[in-house]
C-alpha cells in the first residue's frame, strides 16, 4: 500500500507541473526532439518547385515523365528518464530535497513527451540499476512514473553512472531521447561511457543540486556525514578561509563536471533544489531550437 503523503505529493507534482507544460513549454517540446527519420509516404507527379533532389528517377523512367517521394517526419519517440537515486539525494537545506526535484523535473518532461505522443520510459540506479519501467504512453504511466521516484526505495546507498548507462546502451535498439538526471557524485571515470551514449541516443544531463552545497552561513562548528558511506567529518563553519576553501574545491568541481559534459557532446540543464527551473529548462529549449535553426 502507497503511503497517502506520497499519493498526494504524486497529485501537487501532477496539478502544479500542468501549466509548465500547456502554457510555458508548449510547442518547445516538440520543436527541439525530431522523430527518429523520415517515412515514405507516397510518389507523385512533380510540380514546377519541388526539390530535384526529390525525384524518384526509377519511376520517372517508366512513366516517362518526372515523378517525386514524399515523406513524413516519423514523429514518435521514446524518452528514457534515467534517474540518480542515491542516498546523497535525499538532501535538500530549503522546502524540497533533491529527490523531489527529480520527481518534479520527471514529470514536466513526461507530460511533455506523451503529450507529443511519445512513449516514457524511467530506469532508477544508485551504483546498480535498481528499477526499470518499459516505455509506454499515457496520463496514468506518467503517474506511475513519478510515484516510483518518489517512493521506490532503494537497496543500495552509493552513486554509480556506468552501469545504468550501460544498461540503457542494452534495453534499447532504437535511438531515444534520455535525460539523465544526478547530482553527479561519483568518482568514475564518465567520459568514455557518456560519449558512447551521447553517439547512440540524444543524451542530456539535468545537474540536480543545493545551494547549500555551493555556500555555507558561518554557523560554528557543524559535523557532516556522508550520506552514502556514513563517513563523518567536522567542519568550523565560523572560519571564513574553510568557507571560502569550500566553496573554492565546490565551483572547481561543477567547473569539472561541465566541461566534461560537454567534452561527452551532452546539453547539460542545472537546478537546484528549492529554486525555480522554469528558467533553466526554457533556456536549454531556446538554445537547442536556434541549434537547429541554423
Amino acid at each position: 500500500m502507497i503511503p497517502r503523503d506520497i499519493l498526494r505529493k504524486v497529485r501537487r507534482i501532477q496539478i502544479r507541473t500542468r501549466h509548465l507544460v500547456n502554457d510555458v513549454f508548449a510547442g518547445e517540446y516538440h520543436s527541439v526532439f525530431k522523430g527518429r527519420g523520415m517515412e515514405f509516404q507516397e510518389v507523385r507527379e512533380y510540380t514546377p518547385g519541388d526539390d530535384v533532389r526529390s525525384i524518384d528517377w526509377n519511376v520517372t523512367a517508366r512513366m516517362g515523365h518526372p515523378f517525386v517521394k514524399r515523406f513524413t517526419e516519423e514523429r514518435e519517440l521514446t524518452v528514457m528518464l534515467l534517474v540518480d537515486i542515491s542516498a546523497s539525494h535525499v538532501f535538500g537545506s530549503t522546502r524540497q530535497l533533491k529527490k523531489d526535484l527529480a520527481a518534479e523535473l520527471a514529470a514536466v518532461l513526461a507530460f511533455s513527451a506523451i503529450q507529443n505522443n511519445d512513449r516514457v520510459g524511467l530506469m532508477l540506479c544508485t551504483d546498480e540499476v535498481e528499477h526499470y519501467l518499459p516505455p509506454r504512453k499515457g496520463v496514468s504511466h506518467v503517474l506511475r512514473v513519478i510515484r516510483d521516484v518518489l517512493y521506490f526505495q532503494p537497496r543500495h546507498r552509493g552513486t554509480a553512472l556506468i552501469p545504468a548507462l550501460d544498461f540503457l546502451n542494452h534495453v534499447t535498439t532504437h535511438k531515444t531521447v534520455t535525460f539523465l538526471i544526478s547530482d553527479f557524485l561519483t568518482r568514475e571515470e564518465l567520459k568514455p561511457t557518456l560519449t558512447v551514449s551521447a553517439r547512440r541516443h540524444d543524451l542530456v544531463a539535468v545537474v540536480a543540486g543545493d545551494r547549500r552545497e555551493q555556500e555555507w552561513p558561518a554557523v560554528g562548528l557543524v559535523e557532516w556525514t556522508d550520506a552514502e558511506t556514513g563517513a563523518r567529518r567536522l567542519v568550523d563553519t565560523s572560519d571564513a578561509r574553510v568557507r571560502r576553501a569550500l566553496a573554492g574545491q565546490q565551483a572547481e568541481r561543477r567547473a569539472e563536471l561541465i566541461r566534461l559534459l560537454n567534452r561527452s557532446g551532452l546539453d547539460t540543464i542545472e537546478v537546484l533544489a528549492g529554486e525555480p527551473y522554469e528558467f533553466e529548462v526554457e533556456k536549454f529549449f531556446r538554445t537547442r531550437a536556434r541549434r537547429f535553426r541554423r
